[in-house]
């Protein structure tokens, strides 16, 4: 059995992934608790898994600082965790630890001190993390870790392109074990990418060859652009801000937390009907329109559903947050924070199933 810890844990995406692996290999799992202090990402949480006997931790921060808190948690085989990386984004400050949002990563080693028997940890940021402060923030979160006992420590960055989604994201993957590892050891894309796509059974995760496979053909007209807010999204910028401003991606830009604001098309993702409906779209995608052409066609951003099948979460996840009244506003917001199922099925096949390095 795999036990595991899934901290800063939104909607599940690390968990998600443990879960189908688990159904596809015939592996028991068990999440033995979950962080996260976000109410909607609780309640989407919540509803699409049985937490029922799982500790519920909350506010990481004030958990992680009571050690009769953490005692209470059961022994775990693996810690997961996409830890805040706002303060590490280019879309944000860069501040680093100086931001709060940054010190809650040593809300995990507070934890991995006390429960000092759990073997690996996997954990997600934003890639900038590796240059952040020249380099010595990065630094800092592996002394962190090495202090912690993870004497092995790998990481790289993984783009959810190459692990069947069709959305551009790269995010660095840290991977820490306490035990030794077999000698022939690789944690890389790479060789990550070549034990996914040598897997030679059907397994149970989303695969898109490109943005159609995800795309619904007939949405609500809310989710349209209107006359007046179309050039401000087909813009290419101002001075201090210049990039070139395309819609119809084949594959999809990185989904952003705060997407829902609706920034520019160089940002954000947005598709014509013409494109979505025409009868060979990707001849479409190459066509070339002006801005003045582009504003007289009917263009939309993507719905709910489509952010999550972009992360990797099905048609199933997404009915259930729905009907648990979860805002189509939160699920944006939701989706653009999660981290890729896919990219942590791959990921995790190589550690457990290709390298057997937990017990199973």
């Amino acid at each position: 059995m795999i036990k595991h810890l899934e901290l800063f844990s939104g909607i599940g995406g690390f968990r998600k992934a443990i879960d189908l692996l688990g159904n596809d290999f015939g592996i028991k799992t068990k999440c033995i608790g979950f962080s996260e202090k976000d109410k909607y990402a609780t309640l989407t949480y919540k509803s699409n898994f049985n937490t029922l006997n799982e500790l519920e931790i909350g506010d990481i921060e004030t958990f992680a600082s009571d050690k009769v808190e953490i005692l209470k948690l059961g022994d775990f085989d693996l810690l997961t965790g996409g830890f805040p990386c706002q303060s590490f984004s280019m879309m944000g400050y860069q501040k680093g630890f100086s931001d709060p949002r940054g010190n809650t990563f040593y809300s995990i080693t507070n934890i991995l001190k006390v429960k000092n028997k759990t073997s690996y940890i996997l954990l997600e940021n934003v890639q900038r993390l590796r240059t952040h402060d020249k380099g010595d923030t990065f630094k800092e979160v592996i002394t962190a870790l090495k202090d912690c006992g993870f004497k092995y420590i790998y990481s790289d960055v993984f783009n959810t392109a190459n692990f069947n989604l069709a959305q551009t994201r790269n995010r660095i993957f840290i991977f820490g074990s306490r035990k030794k590892l077999p000698i022939n050891f690789q944690f890389s894309q790479e060789v990550v990418l070549r034990s996914f796509i040598n897997i030679n059974r059907k397994i149970s995760i989303i695969n898109q060859k490109n943005v159609l496979d995800v795309l619904s053909k007939s949405v609500d007209e809310k989710y349209y652009l209107s006359d007046k807010i179309k050039p401000t999204i087909l813009a290419n910028g101002s001075k201090n801000f210049l990039s070139k401003s395309e819609i119809n991606q084949l594959t999809a830009r990185p989904l952003t937390a705060s997407m829902v604001k609706m920034h520019r098309a160089c940002q954000d993702n947005y598709y014509s009907d013409d494109f979505i409906k025409a009868k060979k779209p990707k001849e479409y995608s190459k066509k070339v329109f002006s801005k003045k052409e582009l504003e007289k066609h009917r263009i939309r951003k993507l719905t709910p559903k489509e952010a999550f099948a972009l992360q990797g979460f099905g048609e199933d996840f997404y009915q259930k947050t729905k009907i648990a009244g979860v805002s189509d506003h939160q699920m944006l917001k939701q989706a653009g924070n999660a981290v890729s199922v896919n990219t942590v099925y791959a990921i995790l096949y190589h550690l457990i199933i290709k390298n057997k390095l937990i017990k199973i």
